[in-house]
């Protein structure tokens, strides 16, 4: 499925569900899900009626607002939360000075990223987790396909396709693994209101924050974390590590599938209007033109965090944008490298015929893929114990 607002681009550079995941109407969605869940929550605490908080989530719909006018009503507030509550407001009726109660628009859209944060991981860790199979299937079947090794772009001694295979799988698994981590602990729930004092609910704050995390599935934080942004700092560089082990992968797959060296290739082929004959690595190259854009995105998120006193003055702004397309071009990236591993051509007779070529030149001999074996054997048991 593609993002409603697809662009020219977006076939290359937006592959995979999770552009879908973090478009407009996926923001939408979750702000008006953390204003439904917040009245709910603040019913069961007896701060409001239990009669407002359903009439608020009756409200509280997708189809009742649209996304591209809360974007331009947001010009006049800084941000599309006040127009949100404000159409929200209108449409609950006598239900309306419920809603939004003791919270700040940064409470309602960090929680909203967080959630579209958590949703956008799901298909990216699953495209992950395939081309670790892929990886760990050809580290298996070529465990012992000798070929040259290759340092600083130059011919060195021999080693193995299965322990080239068996290094992408372990940076797949790390780069999962990290992931994994930022999305179950580190993806918190914000609440603290204009100040980050919770001063609205009295000793009641934690509790709210405390169930609010619950129904929404987000963690618990200590503290509202307003303008303390390495939440979002540890996701960028979870990403931009995910996005980098993608592009090293996806390097080495259109370094093999040139013509001099014609050890691997895609599956069909195209690529090219000069030259459709030829098995150019598409999904390998569409993978590096996606992952290329994240270092400048984490850079861009990281240089954001110097957020002033208990609300910055436009640091906040500025992640909105880099986030969302970090997680585009990673996602996109991630789902363009697995197609590349599903329909890699492996030609085990040219890596030998190249490894001949290479020791005859050097008088070296091809002693070395026995004890490559054994450590792809300890990257394929690692991956077998990765949840």
């Amino acid at each position: 499925m593609k993002p409603s607002s697809a662009t020219l681009f977006d076939g290359v550079l937006a592959r995979g569900e999770v552009a879908t995941a973090v478009g407009d109407d996926a923001w939408l969605t979750a702000m008006l899900q953390v204003e439904a869940t917040l009245a709910q929550v603040q019913a069961f605490s007896g701060l409001i009626p239990q009669a407002d908080a359903d009439a608020i989530a009756g409200c509280a719909r997708p189809e009742h607002f649209d996304a591209a006018d809360l974007g331009v009503r947001a010009a006049a507030s800084g941000n599309p939360v006040v127009p949100l509550v404000e159409r929200l407001r209108a449409l609950a009726g006598p239900a309306g000075p419920s809603v939004h109660l003791g919270a700040t628009s940064q409470d309602i859209l960090d929680t909203a990223g967080m959630l579209v944060a958590a949703q956008a991981l799901r298909p990216l860790l699953g495209d992950l987790a395939a081309c670790a199979d892929q990886a760990a299937r050809l580290a298996r079947e070529h465990r012992d396909t000798r070929m040259i090794g290759r340092a600083l772009l130059r011919q060195a001694g021999p080693t193995t396709f299965g322990l080239k295979a068996a290094g992408w799988l372990t940076g797949l698994d790390a780069a999962r693994r990290r992931l994994e981590q930022v999305r179950r602990e580190r993806l918190a729930v914000q609440f603290g209101g204009a100040a980050g004092t919770l001063a609205p609910f009295g000793d009641d704050g934690p509790d709210v924050v405390e169930s609010l995390a619950t129904l929404l599935g987000l963690a618990e934080p200590v503290l509202p974390w307003h303008t303390e942004r390495t939440r979002v700092a540890e996701l960028a560089g979870a990403l931009g590590g995910a996005a980098g082990t993608v592009a090293k992968i996806a390097r080495d797959l259109t370094l093999m599938a040139q013509d001099e060296v014609d050890e691997a290739s895609g599956a069909a082929p195209g690529g090219s209007s000069a030259t459709p004959h030829e098995r150019t690595p598409v999904a390998a190259v569409c993978a590096l033109g996606s992952a290329a854009s994240a270092p400048g995105l984490v850079a861009s998120l990281l240089a954001a965090m110097a957020h002033e006193h208990e609300r910055a003055a436009g640091a906040w702004h500025a992640e909105w944008r880099p986030l969302r397309e970090l997680l585009v071009c990673t996602g996109s990236a991630a789902s363009w490298l697995r197609v590349a591993l599903e329909r890699l051509l492996v030609h085990p007779d040219v890596m030998r015929a190249n490894l001949a070529r290479a020791t005859a030149a050097s008088g070296a001999a091809d002693e070395s893929a026995d004890a490559a074996g054994v450590l792809v054997d300890r990257a394929l048991q690692a991956h077998a114990k990765s949840p």
